[in-house]
């Protein structure tokens, strides 16, 4: 049997590809606790891509896996095993790219969002399909997308459950950018390697400002950015971007 993950670490990318095709990379128990282990340990790289094997990104939950669950058993397999799913993508120390090509539906779709950057191609689609089986929107989901789209676009992909092209969901900024089909792969590879060569320690520290940005008021926010900088302010990393600055050239990051 193949892996249900698999993972290539080059150049401090950290390549993860979801891995069951036949499904359109469903979410099944095994597939879940394989792709937590797996970004945890992409967190000593410097940049980490989700991707998916085959014609689809994921398919959401695979409902095979989920048949019989009581209310109890809902609410264990999401605590249990989708908070650290998503917590190991938001937690990141490193930026976590989503490379989407096909279908992201589902918790899939909101899998993709957890991450600090997707990059569709053209031809993918987004559907939060949950009200489809009389469900909501889980997997981070009723928090990613309303603070990507706002609540009337939220509130109408997931009550309509519509597919959301590409690049509509970047209209909308709900993705980072959709490319064509045929310069997807290279656009991701390109993205992916501009964030390796960066100042790691600067990501970690815009990430933790960002995603916290929502949940308090300017001047605790303000008192964020100032902790922050005077780390940042502090690094090998500050100290190199700016004598690269002076000089003319391009920066040498080592993420200290």
């Amino acid at each position: 049997m193949s892996e249900l993950v698999t993972v290539e670490v080059e150049g401090g990318i950290c390549r993860i590809t979801l891995n069951r095709p036949e499904v359109m990379n469903a979410l099944n128990r095994p597939l879940r606790a394989a792709l937590t282990s797996a970004l945890l340990a992409g967190h000593s790289a410097r940049v980490i891509v989700l991707t998916g094997a085959g014609r689809g990104f994921c398919s959401g939950q695979d409902l095979g896996d989920a048949t019989g669950l009581d209310e109890a058993g809902f609410e264990a397999t999401l605590n249990d095993e989708y908070v650290p799913m998503i917590r190991a993508i938001v937690d990141a120390p490193v930026p976590v790219i989503a490379a989407v090509d096909g279908v992201a539906a589902g918790a899939g779709a909101n899998l993709a969002l957890a991450c600090d950057l997707v990059i569709a191609a053209e031809s993918a689609v987004f559907i939060q399909a949950f009200a489809r089986i009389g469900l909501i929107p889980d997997a981070g989901g009723t928090s990613f997308l309303p603070r990507r789209v706002g609540v009337q676009r939220a509130m109408g992909a997931a009550l309509l459950a519509e597919p959301v092209p590409a690049a509509r969901a970047a209209d909308w900024g709900m993705i980072w950018e959709a490319v064509p089909d045929d310069q997807f792969a290279l656009v991701v590879a390109a993205r992916a390697a501009h964030l390796a060569k960066g100042p790691t320690g600067a990501y970690a520290a815009l990430k933790q400002a960002l995603r916290g940005a929502f949940d308090q008021p300017l001047e605790a926010q303000l008192a964020v950015e100032a902790r922050l900088q005077g780390v940042c302010g502090a690094s090998g990393d500050f100290r190199e971007g700016v004598a690269a600055f002076q000089e003319k050239r391009a920066p040498r990051f080592t993420g200290r």
